[in-house]
């Protein structure tokens, strides 16, 4: 054993003037007792989210800013499979809709562990052609509310002593893709919020982490946007498009005691898109 060094299964060990617990493995993506809020969970990968923490134990806030009758119908499936969880309408733009969602989550589960900043947008728009509106209505969207959400939970991780958050990125933030200048860039200003949200908030036993997405199916894509589907299947190793599930066990996995000792890092989940060959 290398000195200074300690592993330990399923105890604890003293590391400074700490005590670090190592779980055992069946407990390491285990969330019972742990609180969730998920924001623009109503459907797609948000919901996808939802659902799979609240699988591994963690009552679950469905946040949604308009679409109450699909945020309800994730809860009903959360509830069907034996899961807890609650619906949460709010507009995030603003720093006072964020503290209400905190506070109501403290009101209504007594505690916040998890935060899953989803919320966002994704329309395309050529440099040329977008409006200064279109520029700043993605950011509102991106940025800002992440930013919001982020403050207003991890007040309330600060006094607990611990949290996780994950932002939702995109590999846009690291590849850009035509007609995505004001996504590509919001999503790169996420990555790098979520390397300072770690480093200033790491003291406080709060990890912040990102996941960068590849392109997630969903229905009717085909359709809407075949010359993306087509650029993107002649490129994915891995041979398909992205399940909001592939997102959801990444970021099971970050806000799990499996990733205890990560922090301040960018997940890319693509089927390596980002690793295929440019030439």
């Amino acid at each position: 054993m290398v000195a200074g060094r300690v592993a330990l299964r399923g105890s604890s060990f003293s590391k400074g003037d700490s005590i670090v617990q190592v779980p055992k493995t069946g407990a390491l993506l285990n969330l019972s007792g742990k609180v969730a809020i998920v924001t623009g969970a109503s459907q797609g990968l948000g919901a996808g989210i939802a659902r799979r923490l609240a699988e591994a134990g963690a009552a679950v806030v469905v946040h949604y800013r308009t679409n109450a009758d699909k945020a309800a119908r994730v809860v009903a499936t959360i509830a069907a499979e034996g899961g807890t969880a609650t619906t949460l309408q709010a507009e995030l733009s603003g720093a006072a809709a964020a503290k209400d969602v905190v506070a109501q989550t403290l009101a209504r589960f007594g505690r916040l562990d998890i935060l899953v900043n989803n919320a966002g947008m994704f329309p395309t728009r050529s440099l040329l052609e977008m409006q200064p509106g279109e520029w700043r209505d993605m950011y509102e969207s991106v940025v800002t509310t992440t930013m919001h959400c982020t403050q207003a939970a991890a007040g309330t991780m600060k006094s607990q002593g611990d949290g996780a958050i994950v932002n939702i990125a995109s590999i846009g933030a690291i590849h850009p893709a035509p007609d995505h200048s004001h996504y590509n860039s919001a999503k790169a200003a996420v990555v790098m919020f979520t390397r300072s949200a770690a480093l200033e908030l790491g003291r406080y036993g709060i990890r912040v982490n990102a996941v960068s997405p590849g392109l997630i199916a969903r229905p009717g894509i085909e359709e809407q946007w075949p010359e993306g589907v087509a650029r993107w299947n002649a490129k994915v190793l891995l041979g398909r498009l992205g399940e909001p599930e592939d997102v959801a066990d990444a970021c099971l996995f970050l806000v799990s005691p499996a990733a205890r000792w990560i922090t301040g890092h960018n997940l890319v989940v693509d089927g390596g898109v980002t690793a295929s060959a440019i030439y």
